[in-house]
């Protein structure tokens, strides 16, 4: 499913247009961005919760010379999912 299969799902579960499922989604969107930038964590209960972890600084190596290079720490995005969202997979 991709970003306009799901706001037409989303449009036609709440039974409103598809102008404002995409506004809301884009809302939805935005604040787990908003959230996760100021590294906190957003919860939804039964689905799952997004947070933000730190990746630590380590030695790669580049595919093409075999040279060893230095890639940065960074802080990514996690998600652990719910109890009901594995419950509805399983």
């Amino acid at each position: 499913m991709n970003k306009s299969e799901l706001i037409e799902h989303i449009a036609k579960q709440a039974d409103i247009s598809k102008a404002a499922a995409g506004r809301a989604l884009e809302a939805l969107i935005g604040g787990v961005k908003t959230t996760l930038k100021k590294n906190g964590t957003v919860s939804l209960v039964g689905f799952g919760t997004f947070s933000v972890t730190k990746r630590a600084a380590r030695t790669g190596r580049n595919p093409r010379t075999n040279e060893a290079i230095k890639i940065k720490s960074a802080k990514v995005p996690k998600f652990r999912p719910g109890k009901a969202l594995k419950d509805a997979v399983n």
